[in-house]
């Protein structure tokens, strides 16, 4: 296990949640050094240990690491009752239930508020806690679609596309998460917890740069467009001989020096292309032009001509190469853990990096639901005998 130097050593976390969005703000908080205690329903545990994709399912091993599991049945009074003994002792609660949820549990902010007024609670969910919509279910993608994500994404000439990754539940974890240690800071001041609110659509709003203004001031709707970005040229995966690779030269100096670099130096001065709204309006062509000249030569061969003239520019990477490119070897940007199961686990470490607190992957993801249970409750002052009634009860 390695050694927490995280910013966050000291702070407990208690993840009530499941699946994508709350156990990735814990993962979050976790990496950055804080004790994050997941709390699974006995039996199968949380959902995310049977996701994933290929042969093997290993999305828990990422989400969960950093964490203890303890088991509890948060729909019995006795499993609600250990979640108040942990949160007596805890800085910040992850919940991503339906609202209304932990209400009905006994669990609201206002029961753990009177139990611990210093607690930070992190809702995260669909709609948000207010609202008309806050009572309906709402996963991720439903809020990439709400929060004007999905329209934009794909083709003109096809339906709206999804990325690829949950990138709505993780977006509103790290909001959820930034709210928590906002929150924190400001309990330094006031001696206070709060509740931190974050909403996947809303998440997904905030990083829809100038759409809305856009269309409130002359009527714009952004469209899908594929692989470019309309009026931002050249900016795009352009072919080669052996595959595709991506080119961002759409500042004037910098397109000058591809055009060098294609050896076509009088694209930079033709009026067509000499400035930034320009080569925006002459973009399709622009492109064809660019995709003629790299389609004659190899990813590498492009590579090397775009590093000598310093155009920003990058091959489009897979699993296999990001482990093998020595620049993530050299920043650690892959961590390998030793596992019991899988061996030499490879995966991401944690991220951002800080100079004097830095955040790690110091344990596995716990192998088995309630992993934790004897280590975590008996320091809570539950007894081996009261263990072993809870879970003859089913409540662990």
């Amino acid at each position: 296990m390695t050694i927490n130097e995280g910013a966050l050593q000291g702070i407990r976390v208690i993840e009530l949640g499941q699946l994508i969005a709350g156990p990735f703000c814990g993962q979050l908080l976790g990496d950055m050094g804080a004790d994050v205690i997941k709390v699974e329903p006995p039996g199968a545990g949380d959902p995310m240990r049977a996701w994933g994709r290929g042969e093997h399912r290993l999305w828990w091993e990422v989400v969960a690491r950093n964490k203890r599991s303890v088991s509890a049945n948060l729909r019995v009074p006795a499993g609600q009752e250990l979640v108040r003994k942990l949160v007596a002792e805890a800085d910040i609660l992850i919940e991503n239930f339906r609202p209304g949820t932990i209400e009905k549990w006994g669990l609201g902010p206002d029961v753990l508020h009177a139990i611990n007024p210093r607690l930070i609670i992190v809702r995260v969910s669909g709609y948000g806690q207010t609202g008309p919509y806050a009572s309906r279910a709402g996963f991720g993608g439903i809020g990439e679609a709400m929060g004007g994500w999905r329209y934009i994404v794909g083709d003109p000439d096809r339906a709206p596309s999804r990325m690829g990754l949950s990138i709505g539940d993780t977006l509103a974890a790290t909001y959820g998460c930034l709210g928590a240690l906002a929150a924190l800071h400001a309990r330094e001041r006031t001696g206070k917890g709060q509740v931190v609110d974050s909403a996947l659509y809303e998440a997904v709003l905030q990083v829809t740069e100038s759409l809305v203004p856009e269309y409130v001031a002359s009527g714009y709707i952004r469209e899908r467009s594929g692989s470019a970005l309309p009026g931002i040229a050249p900016s795009n995966v352009y072919p080669c001989s052996d595959g595709e690779f991506l080119i961002g030269a759409n500042q004037d100096a910098v397109f000058a020096r591809l055009c060098d670099a294609m050896g076509q130096p009088e694209l930079a001065v033709n009026p067509r292309y000499v400035d930034h709204v320009s080569r925006g309006r002459h973009q399709v062509e622009l492109d064809e032009i660019i995709g003629a000249w790299t389609a004659t030569l190899t990813i590498a061969e492009v590579e090397r001509l775009m590093i000598e003239h310093s155009v920003p520019s990058g091959a489009i990477y897979r699993a296999p190469e990001m482990l093998a490119d020595p620049h993530f070897a050299a920043r650690e940007a892959i961590v390998t853990l030793d596992h019991p199961r899988w061996g030499e686990l490879k995966m991401q470490n944690s991220f951002p990096r800080m100079s004097d607190t830095p955040g790690s992957v110091r344990s596995i993801a716990p192998q088995r639901v309630g992993q934790h249970n004897d280590e975590v409750y008996d320091a809570l002052g539950v007894s081996a005998e009261e263990r072993a009634a809870l879970a003859a009860k089913g409540a662990i």
